[in-house]
């Protein structure tokens, strides 16, 4: 008698499913494990609408809290915290491929080819060598910006607290999170205490970075070292935008936002807040005490974000430059968007569209909607919106103010910034059909 195979329902869902469904799970759980009296110092049960908001923001490397992290987490409640970062910032599919690889189970296609979604990877060979490789890398870079933290914070904190500090920071700071401890000192004041302290800030600004250029990148650097013209496309555009992207600010920032401090002061701000504000989280001044414009600058750098298969948020630098690239090309009137002397192809630059008008149009209606339902000014709601959608982290001050409904506004965008616009509508609609016939073209005119 024949026995008909028993169908493997988990085939039926696409990589864009799994994904997403990965992520929801591991915040359920933080959300349930958060909620414990064992969590909070107070040994006290908290709220699920709090934890569920901790959860996401943790997961989704974002850094908007309701609690202050410090004061209100116990040591295991941080501890929570901090591995729903490390799990965010590497990806849940990351993880759990290479406690597959550990366990010496057969890693299939269909492994394979969700890991290559999960991180942007261009192609399925060699991504499990791949995930190895992020992993040995994160931990090593980690563990280095623990130890150089240790004597800042041990020398304040004491030797066990100071090293727990350290980790937490290092973590945080590499996998783009903004989460702090620092609330010891004063409740939601990140690094402000540490505005002045030039070997710290570079430290955090390290990190921040390297985590924030992407996999891939590090990859092609590992390889190719100083062999610039071996790099991949992708490599150099994320490499060359993020140098823009911290220089051109850092200008602004030391120019018409920080004028009133001292030179170094001054110079050490602007640059830790550009680097910041795109991906990290942190803040080493008051940007409730930043003129409009400044705040409108902060806006367009969080909705950038980092580069595509990082630990950073976003719509991502390459998505930004492939745009700017496209408006080069129609300005010259040239037939093809070009680069490095590459083509860069049609959908890529439709994808880059897309993209782009998906997070601007969540970004603008949400801020729209919490500072109607709130009765704040539109700039304020617009800056925490972009800051969810950017999975940035800062806040003028208005989070833990916000009703359930605001909260829940940004607990979706934290979630779409972190999996990813063009995820969630590959996961939610069914793919076309290839038509080898087309509909007649008509032209119309814009701009």
């Amino acid at each position: 008698m024949l026995h008909r195979e028993k169908p493997n329902n988990r085939k039926n869902l696409t990589s864009f499913q799994i994904i997403i469904i990965s992520f929801m799970i591991m915040i359920l759980a933080g959300t349930l494990l958060l909620m414990l009296p064992v969590s909070s110092q107070d040994r006290i049960v908290t709220p699920f609408s709090d934890a569920l908001f901790t959860a996401v923001s943790a997961t989704c490397v974002t850094g908007l809290i309701v609690k202050d992290t410090a004061t209100y987490w116990s040591m295991f409640g941080q501890f929570v915290i901090l591995l729903l970062i490390q799990v965010g910032g590497m990806g849940v599919i990351t993880i759990g491929i290479a406690i597959i690889r550990a366990s010496g189970k057969k890693i299939g296609l269909w492994e394979r080819s969700t890991m290559q979604e999960s991180i942007s990877a261009p192609q399925v060979g060699g991504i499990v060598r791949f995930t190895g490789f992020i992993l040995k890398t994160s931990a090593i870079i980690e563990g280095i910006g623990a130890v150089l933290l240790a004597p800042v914070f041990c020398r304040e904190f004491g030797i066990l607290k100071g090293l727990w500090y350290s980790v937490f920071h290092s973590i945080s700071a590499f996998c783009n999170a903004g989460f702090d401890l620092m609330g010891v000192k004063e409740p939601f004041s990140s690094l402000c205490s540490y505005s002045e302290n030039y070997y710290l800030n570079v430290i955090i600004m390290l990190l921040i970075i390297i985590g924030g250029i992407g996999f891939l990148t590090w990859s092609d650097i590992a390889v190719n070292k100083n062999r610039w013209k071996k790099y991949s496309l992708q490599s150099k555009i994320a490499l060359i935008t993020t140098v823009i992207l911290i220089c051109v600010p850092v200008w602004y920032f030391y120019w018409f936002e920080y004028a009133d401090l001292p030179v170094g002061h001054r110079f050490l701000s602007s640059v830790f807040q550009s680097v910041t504000t795109r991906t990290a989280g942190f803040n080493t001044q008051n940007l409730a005490q930043m003129n409009e414009s400044g705040t409108a600058v902060m806006i367009i750098l969080m909705l950038i974000g980092g580069s595509p298969g990082s630990t950073a948020g976003g719509m991502k630098t390459v998505t930004f430059a492939v745009l700017f690239l496209s408006a080069l090309t129609v300005f010259s009137r040239r037939n093809d968007v070009q680069c490095f002397k590459r083509r860069i192809s049609d959908e890529t630059v439709r994808n880059a569209g897309a993209v782009l008008f998906m997070y601007f149009s969540l970004f603008f209606i949400s801020g729209a909607v919490i500072s109607r339902v709130e009765g704040l000014p539109l700039l304020s709601c617009l800056f925490e919106t972009a800051s969810a959608v950017g999975t940035v982290g800062l806040t003028v001050g208005i989070t833990s103010q916000l009703s359930l409904l605001s909260k829940g506004i940004l607990m979706i965008l934290m979630f779409f910034g972190r999996v990813g616009g063009l995820t969630l509508i590959y996961a939610a609609l069914p793919s076309a059909d290839a038509q080898n016939s087309r509909l007649p073209l008509e032209k119309i005119s814009v701009g």
